[in-house]
């Protein structure tokens, strides 16, 4: 083997520099934001309603606190989301049937059309951002992430599920 291919070998082997690993992610989460909200935007959406539509899919209503926990943003965000969403009639806001003073989110019969165009959108995405990876580095890739998200406190179920590996 030349010389040129061994350094070239041992160097792919030498885990990442200090301070190249955080530009890659945020560049990466960044294009994924961008790619979706763009794919979103032809149905209307803009980007973090579609985790809201999402987590009320369910059809139960919610919490805007719930809500936020779920799509992983602090409740002053889903307030003012939930504030555009309802403007744009995707939801509504209904009485908690055991507490009156609590409101709940709701979809509107509007927000459940959009259901499919959101799963549409994220499946677009998600198979234009692993275009290339097996099976088997997206699954080990999507364990890493709720590895490196535990770190920051997220708390992930670990499913037995044959999809993880």
């Amino acid at each position: 083997m030349a010389r040129k291919d061994r350094e070239k070998k041992e160097k792919s082997k030498a885990p990442p520099a200090p301070g190249t690993l955080l530009p890659e992610l945020t560049r990466a989460a960044r294009s994924l934001r961008t790619f979706l909200s763009h794919t979103l935007s032809e149905s209307g959406i803009y980007a973090g309603q579609e985790a809201v539509i999402l987590a009320l899919a369910t059809g139960e209503p919610m919490t805007a606190s719930a809500i936020a926990q779920a799509a992983g943003v602090k409740p002053p965000t889903m307030t003012r989301t939930l504030a555009r969403m309802e403007a744009q009639g995707f939801i509504r806001r209904v009485a908690d049937e055991h507490d009156g003073r609590q409101m709940r989110a709701a979809l509107t019969e509007e927000g459940e059309r959009r259901r499919g165009a959101i799963e549409l959108a994220i499946r677009a995405t998600e198979a234009h951002a692993l275009a290339g990876l097996s099976d088997k580095e997206m699954r080990q890739f999507r364990k890493l992430l709720r590895k490196v998200n535990r770190n920051f406190g997220e708390n992930f179920e670990e499913r037995d599920d044959e999809n993880e590996g």
